[in-house]
């Protein structure tokens, strides 16, 4: 992304994942391998969020599958995103003792609506493609054949404009946004840290490598 920022022949971004997923999300063993939540951000989310959030092209996301976590919280920061009829997407922090990152406090009640993303952080419910359209998560819902020939159709159109332009005008949609998402990352990650490791957190990680449900009850 960052040389993509920096080249003056590229005017538009696709994102997208292979197989099966978009994306995945965090490796849940990472969260027990001993180091601290500061440690882990600086491996590679602080500085993908920061390259992600401040972007200065047109960025289209083609949702190919499934996306958990970063899967779903990255797409409020792209500008337009189409998602495969196949695509399915979970926001699952506080189903795992955590809570929400990537600014989606922010981004996602502003994206889908203040109702459509308490249900989808508070419930950690999977959103099926016609709920991530209906939400407004999702600008197009295609078929999974077609994704990416549609996801570059419309690259295509946007980079006839000069790019110039393009970078001029998505500057002043970010100058309105950015401050607004990296002040709610600041809020998230002081809230996020302590709860990583904590008794909800132990419980859900365990309960996910064991393949049972989670038993918050004598917590």
């Amino acid at each position: 992304m960052r040389d993509a920022a920096a080249s003056p022949d590229v005017a538009v971004v696709v994102i997208t994942g292979e197989g099966r997923a978009f994306s995945a999300g965090q490796d849940l063993a990472e969260l027990s391998d001993g180091r601290s939540h500061e440690q882990r951000q600086h491996d590679g989310f602080r500085p993908f969020i920061r390259a992600l959030e401040s972007f200065p092209k047109p960025l289209i996301a083609a949702v190919n599958g499934l996306g958990v976590g970063i899967g779903m919280t990255m797409l409020p920061h792209c500008d337009l995103v189409l998602v495969s009829d196949a695509a399915r997407l979970r926001a699952p922090f506080a189903a795992l003792g955590l809570t929400a990152e990537a600014g989606s406090s922010f981004l996602l009640p502003q994206r889908m609506g203040w109702q459509a993303a308490a249900h989808a952080l508070f419930s950690a419910h999977w959103i099926d493609a016609d709920e991530a359209l209906r939400s407004g998560i999702a600008y197009r819902k295609v078929a999974a054949a077609d994704l990416m020939n549609q996801a570059l159709a419309l690259a295509d159109e946007i980079a006839s404009v000069p790019v110039a332009s393009l970078v001029a005008t998505k500057t002043l949609m970010l100058d309105a946004r950015v401050p607004s998402s990296q002040a709610a990352r600041a809020r998230e990650d002081a809230v996020f840290g302590p709860l990583v490791g904590g008794p909800a957190n132990r419980e859900a990680v365990a309960a996910f490598g064991e393949k049972r449900k989670p038993d918050f009850s004598g917590l």
